[in-house]
C-alpha cells in the first residue's frame, strides 16, 4: 500500500511544531524518526506485510527479494534487520543495525537499494574525505575517536571480509568503552550499499533533533537550527516524491524489453557450405 495522507499528516504534525536543534556528530545524534527509513521505502513501492497492530514493522520490496524488519521490542541489540534473497545471478546477504543508529544514516543505506550510485565506489573514500583516521589494518575512526569502522578479514567461516561499525563510549588507552550502537554488513552485502551508509555517517552536516529527543551520547553538540520546522517537513515530502519517481523510472527500465531485437531486419538465409 502507498503512503496515505494520514501517515504523511502524522509525520508533519510531529515535526511542524518542534523547534529543531542541529545535532552533531552524526554517530551520536540519536535514532531520530524511523519514518525517514520506512516512509522512503514505502514511497518506492515497498509494502507492509506485518500485523498493523504490532510494534514490529516488516516491509518487503516489490520484487519480493528484500525484506526490512524493524523491531523496537527486539530481545537482541539488532533493532533493524535487512535481508536479500539470493537470485540466479546475485548472492543473498544480510545487514543489521542497533537501536541508536540515526535513521537518516540508515536511510542512506536503504535509499541506495532504490537508486544505486552510477559507478562502483570505494567505501573508504567518504570516510577519509571527511577527515576520519584510516589505519593500515583495515580500520578507521572518527575525529573524536568514538566511532570505529572495521573491515574484518577472511576467516575459516567467511570467504570474504565483513564490515562492522561501532560508536563506543570513550575508553582508556587502547580499551574502548561500552558500545552505543552497531552496524553489521555480511561479506555478501553489495559494496555500493556499504559506501552509501558510510557516506551518510561521515557527512559533516548536522542532523536535526527536537529539544527532548534522545541522543546517542551526552557529548553530542546541539545548537538551535537555522531551519524552520516546516522546512524539515517540506524536505521530507520532497525526498519521498523524488524516491517515488526514481523507483518508477527504475521499474520501467527493468520491464522495457531489450532493444537489441527491436530493429532487426528479415532473417538472412544461412550460408551454404
Amino acid at each position: 500500500m502507498p503512503l496515505s495522507e494520514r501517515q504523511l499528516a502524522a509525520f508533519a504534525d510531529k515535526h511542524a511544531w518542534r523547534i529543531p536543534f542541529d545535532t552533531s556528530p552524526r554517530h551520536v545524534a540519536g535514532p531520530g524518526d524511523a519514518r525517514h527509513v520506512t516512509h522512503g521505502l514505502a514511497a518506492a513501492g515497498w509494502s507492509a506485510v506485518s500485523d498493523p497492530l504490532s510494534a514490529e514493522i516488516v516491509l518487503r520490496s516489490p520484487d519480493l527479494r528484500h525484506c526490512l524488519q524493524f523491531d523496537p521490542q527486539s530481545a537482541t541489540p539488532a533493532w533493524w534487520r535487512l535481508r536479500a534473497e539470493s537470485t540466479d545471478t546475485e548472492p543473498g546477504w544480510y545487514a543489521e543495525f542497533g537501536e541508536l543508529v540515526p535513521a537518516e544514516v540508515l536511510a542512506g543505506f536503504t535509499d541506495a537499494l532504490i537508486v544505486p550510485p552510477p559507478q562502483q565506489p570505494d567505501p573508504w573514500q567518504p570516510v577519509t574525505s571527511a577527515g576520519w583516521h584510516r589505519d593500515s589494518d583495515g580500520t578507521a575512526r572518527s575525529p573524536d575517536s568514538m566511532c570505529h569502522i572495521e573491515l574484518r578479514p577472511l576467516s575459516e567461516f567467511h570467504d570474504r571480509p565483513s564490515w562492522h561499525v561501532e560508536p563506543r563510549e570513550p575508553g582508556h588507552g587502547e580499551f574502548h568503552g561500552p558500545r552505543i550502537w552497531h552496524a553489521y554488513f555480511d561479506e555478501r552485502t553489495p559494496t555500493h550499499l556499504v559506501e552509501s551508509f558510510l557516506t551518510a555517517l561521515a557527512d559533516r552536516s548536522p542532523l536535526q533533533r527536537g529539544m527532548y529527543d534522545r541522543t546517542g551520547h551526552y557529548s553530542a553538540v546541539q545548537e538551535p537550527s537555522p531551519l524552520r520546522p516546516q522546512q524539515l517537513v517540506d524536505a521530507h515530502a520532497a525526498r519521498l516524491k523524488s524516491l517515488r519517481a526514481q523507483a518508477r523510472s527504475a521499474r520501467r527500465q527493468q520491464t522495457t524489453p531489450a532493444t537489441a531485437q527491436a530493429n532487426v531486419g528479415p532473417a538472412q538465409p544461412a550460408a551454404r557450405r
